[in-house]
């Protein structure tokens, strides 16, 4: 469906005003569908980032800065998102033994396996909603990383 007809709104500034509306939109749109899949698994979109994250540094364990440097919302508070994951036993936080203000965050064979139960989930998900062919993803792709440039 066109943003117009989305946002009820016919007329905008310029192409760009729409490209900013229309992505914001389309960013909102994106999370709530993938919010309604990660709520069933009692955990938010911020959480299955930080999951992923460390699923990818496994087995090393990560600093609290490197998973805020990583993380694709980073207006989230990074701290809190460890609290909830640790408090749920899907992560663990063990003082760093070489410098004791660190702490090293490692994903739990419980974290493990909640998101060897979501990721197809996830991977179902895109593949619904998103009806664009990968040659019109790879092109999005690169605009939207000229965008950011």
């Amino acid at each position: 469906m066109r943003i117009e007809d989305e946002i009820k709104q016919q007329a905008f500034k310029s192409e760009t005003h729409k490209l900013v509306v229309n992505l914001i939109f389309t960013a909102n749109w994106m999370n709530g569908i993938q919010n309604k899949v990660l709520r069933a698994h009692g955990i938010s979109v911020q959480q299955f980032n930080v999951l992923r994250i460390l699923r990818g540094q496994s087995p090393k364990a990560s600093s609290l800065i490197l998973i805020r440097e990583r993380m694709l919302d980073k207006e989230s508070n990074a701290s809190r998102l460890i609290d909830k994951l640790e408090l749920s036993g899907l992560i663990s936080r063990v003082q760093c033994p070489k410098d004791r203000r660190q702490v090293d965050i490692t994903i739990t064979q419980t974290g493990l396996d909640l998101l060897q139960a979501v990721s197809p989930e996830m991977e179902r998900l895109s593949q619904q909603h998103i009806a664009i062919d990968d040659n019109e993803a790879k092109l999005l792709n690169d605009l939207l990383d000229k965008m950011r440039n």
